[in-house]
């Protein structure tokens, strides 16, 4: 065997006690918090002191856990139906980490490793940050696989398609012409873009995809907006934020699609469909429908066994 699939996310706790190293370990990663390490600490140990209860609270609401590890492991499952290779995941900040499955790879004398990021648009705060995890911890086992990293997919035929699909399950039985669809993707600090990252750039390509894929087939909605999520603090993030766009609406039946997210997590079963539909209840909408993510679905399964034999 000479390959190994990795898939890179961020993960999510897989019990209330894993909130805290969650914390920790995100906002210790440089490409998170981009400032000097010591500032770096600093700043992390405030922003968890002031928002861990507030988390484990959040979790608790979901059955105590993410999500996140279960699907993947249901991707991996199917994957191995179809790809002859070693497939593990790889979190970036709780369990299950790459280690264990680094050390694996290097006895079986593995000498390629295939990344593929479960994030659809490239961003230092996601690829790039699980990409060096892989790297540094190969370099700590004395490992030298080549590493292998799928491009970017946000704007590919086949990712787009299985995306309109899931926002036209979430809209089984509606008439689409009287909803906004909001494409929603997780925010960043301004600062971040205007260092170089194209996050932005592949998000705007992403939705615009969607948009002539819903045209092209005849699908009306009221609206399309691009919106972004999940900001902390004070700093200027992308506009505009979806918590404004709620809380000041221009029609009163809306879906949602996570735009930036290929498995179900905190931020799209407790912000998207818990936190974010008190806004809506309180604002009194007349519909507020959340799309699922691409999770286990079989089409997005294919996506990525392509991704792998292309490469």
């Amino acid at each position: 065997m000479s390959k190994a699939l990795f898939l890179l996310n961020m993960g999510g706790p897989n019990n209330v006690d894993e909130v805290e190293l969650f914390l920790n370990n995100m906002f210790a990663d440089k490409n998170i918090l981009t400032m000097n390490r010591y500032m770096r600490s600093l700043v992390s140990q405030i922003i968890i002191n002031k928002r861990l209860d507030e988390v484990k609270e959040n979790y608790m609401l979901l059955g105590g856990k993410s999500p996140l590890p279960e699907l993947t492991d249901s991707i991996i499952k199917k994957l191995k139906t179809k790809l002859d290779m070693p497939i593990y995941s790889a979190m970036r900040y709780v369990p299950p980490f790459a280690d264990i499955a680094l050390k694996a790879c290097k006895e079986k004398g593995i000498k390629e490793l295939v990344l593929f990021p479960m994030y659809p648009q490239y961003s230092t705060t996601t690829t790039l940050s699980s990409i060096e995890d892989i790297e540094q911890r190969c370099k700590d086992l004395n490992y030298s696989p080549k590493i292998r990293v799928i491009e970017p997919y946000y704007d590919d035929y086949d990712y787009i398609a299985t995306s309109c699909e899931k926002i036209m399950d979430a809209m089984e039985g509606k008439e689409t012409e009287s909803y906004d669809l909001l494409l929603s993707a997780h925010g960043l600090p301004v600062s971040i873009i205007q260092a170089g990252d194209p996050y932005q750039n592949h998000v705007e390509a992403n939705a615009s995809a969607i948009k002539i894929y819903l045209r092209e087939r005849g699908i009306k909605f009221h609206d399309i907006k691009l919106v972004y999520q999940s900001k902390v603090g004070n700093d200027d993030w992308l506009e505009p934020n979806l918590v404004d766009v709620l809380r000041n609406p221009t029609h009163r039946k809306v879906v949602i699609f996570p735009l930036a997210f290929t498995v179900d997590n905190s931020e799209t079963v407790f912000e998207l469909d818990i936190e974010h539909r008190e806004i809506a209840e309180k604002v009194k909408y007349d519909d507020y429908i959340v799309a699922k993510c691409m999770n286990d679905d079989d089409k997005f399964v294919e996506l990525i066994v392509e991704k792998v034999q292309a490469i």
